[in-house]
C-alpha cells in the first residue's frame, strides 16, 4: 500500500497539471483507506473535493463536504461549510465571444498518473487560434449581480487562504520583585472560533480579578504586581486552560538559578513548553515574548524561532512539539549598593567634619585668664 506521503505527492502532481479525472481515479479506491478522524484523511477529501469541482461534479463534491460537516474537529467544520458555500454559489452565465476555442489533441485524455512522472520528447504539431475575420460586435457590459457574486465569492474564501489565530504571551522581568504578565489572543478570522470564546470564559473564571479586555476579535489578560512563584502558578493555570480544552495535557516548566557577585547578581532562566497535544490546530500562531532589564545571553544562538532584540526575546513556539529556552542576563545588587552609597556618605561627612575641626576656625579667640 502506498504510504499518505506517496499519495499525496502524485494526486498534488496531478492537480497541479490540471489532471483532474486522474486524480479523481487514483483518489476514490483508497480513500477510506485514510479516516476522516486523521489530518491526512482531511487533506485527502479536500483535495478530492478540488478535483470534482474542476470537472463541475458538484453532486459529488458536496457528498464528500458533508462528510467534513461531520468531522470533531470544529476547523475542520468550518472549512466544510465555507466550501460547500462556494460549492452551492450561482454560476455566472458568460457570453459565448467571451470564451477563445483551443484545438487539443484527444489522447491527452489518456494519460496516465504514471506518465506525469515521465520526461518523453514528443513531436507536437503546430496550432493555431481559430480566427476570422467577422467582428465580434460591440463589447457588451457586466449584467447585473455581477460584482455582488465576485465579491461574495472572494470573501468566503479570505479565511481559507489567511490565518486564523495568533497568541501572544509578553512576560515583563524588568522589575523582578514586580512580574507582569500579559496574554493576547487575536483573532485573523472573520468571528472567533468557537474554541476561542470557550477559552476566553475559562480564563475569566480563573483569573477573575485580573485586568481582562474583550473585544469581538482580540481578548488580552493583564497581571501585575507578581512575584516569581505567582508568576510560574499562572503561567501553569493558562497552559491547563488550554490542554483542557485541546483534549490533552500541555505542561510549562520554569526553573530558576542565581549567582551573587558582590554588587551584581547573574540570573538563569530555563523555560520548557510542552505542546505535543496541540498538533492538530492548524493556523495557529503562538509567541511568547519576554521583556529582561539587561542584555540576555541565549544558549542557542542559531535556533531560527529566536529573535533577540536590545531588552526583548521573541521566542516563536512550534504547536505539536516540546518548546525550550535558556538564556541569563545580569542585574544590579541594588540592596548593597545602597548600604554602600550610604556607608559612602556617612564617612565621607565624618572625614570632613573631623579635619573642619582640626584646621580650626579664623576668628579671634578671647584671651586666657
Amino acid at each position: 500500500m502506498n504510504t499518505y506521503e506517496q499519495v499525496l505527492e502524485k494526486v498534488e502532481l496531478a492537480l497541479a497539471k490540471g489532471e483532474y479525472h486522474y486524480c479523481i481515479e487514483y483518489l476514490l479506491p483508497i480513500i477510506n483507506l485514510f479516516p476522516l478522524s486523521s489530518k491526512e484523511g482531511v487533506n485527502l477529501r479536500t483535495i478530492l473535493i478540488t478535483a470534482l469541482c474542476g470537472i463541475n461534479n458538484k453532486e459529488d463534491a458536496k457528498k464528500f463536504c458533508r462528510e467534513l460537516l461531520s468531522s470533531y474537529d470544529n476547523k475542520t467544520r468550518e472549512n466544510a461549510k465555507y466550501l460547500m458555500e462556494v460549492i452551492d454559489s450561482p454560476e455566472i452565465k458568460k457570453p459565448k465571444n467571451w470564451n477563445v476555442e483551443l484545438e487539443s489533441d484527444p489522447s491527452l485524455n489518456k494519460k496516465s498518473l504514471n506518465s506525469l512522472r515521465k520526461k518523453r520528447k514528443v513531436i507536437e504539431k503546430k496550432k493555431f487560434i481559430n480566427v476570422t475575420d467577422n467582428p465580434t460586435g460591440e463589447t457588451k457590459p457586466f449584467q447585473k449581480g455581477f460584482s455582488l457574486i465576485i465579491f461574495l465569492i472572494l470573501l468566503l474564501l479570505i479565511p481559507l487562504l489567511s490565518g486564523c489565530v495568533k497568541v501572544e504571551n509578553t512576560l515583563d522581568l524588568s522589575e523582578l520583585d514586580s512580574i507582569t504578565n500579559k496574554l493576547v489572543i487575536e483573532s485573523k478570522y472573520i468571528n472567533k472560533f468557537p474554541w476561542q470564546i470557550k477559552f476566553e470564559e475559562k480564563i475569566k473564571d480563573v483569573f477573575p480579578e485580573a485586568e481582562i479586555k474583550q473585544e469581538k476579535s482580540t481578548f488580552s489578560l493583564k497581571n501585575k504586581n507578581l512575584k516569581l512563584e505567582n508568576t510560574k502558578q499562572i503561567l501553569k493555570e493558562i497552559q491547563k486552560a488550554a490542554g483542557d480544552l485541546a483534549g490533552g495535557s500541555t505542561n510549562i516548566d520554569i526553573n530558576t538559578a542565581q549567582k551573587n557577585f558582590i554588587f551584581f547578581k547573574k540570573y538563569f532562566y530555563r523555560i520548557e513548553l510542552d505542546l505535543n497535544s496541540i498538533q492538530n490546530i492548524d493556523d495557529l500562531e503562538i509567541i511568547f515574548k519576554i521583556i529582561h532589564p539587561n542584555n540576555a545571553n541565549l544558549n542557542y544562538k542559531n535556533n531560527l524561532n529566536l529573535e533577540i532584540k536590545k531588552n526583548l526575546i521573541i521566542w516563536k513556539l512550534n504547536p505539536g512539539q516540546m518548546n525550550s529556552l535558556e538564556f541569563s542576563f545580569w542585574s544590579w545588587n541594588k540592596l548593597l549598593i545602597g548600604i554602600s552609597i550610604i556607608l559612602v556618605i556617612i564617612i565621607l561627612a565624618y572625614l570632613l567634619r573631623f579635619y573642619r575641626l582640626k584646621l580650626g576656625t579664623d576668628l579671634p579667640q578671647l584671651p586666657s585668664k
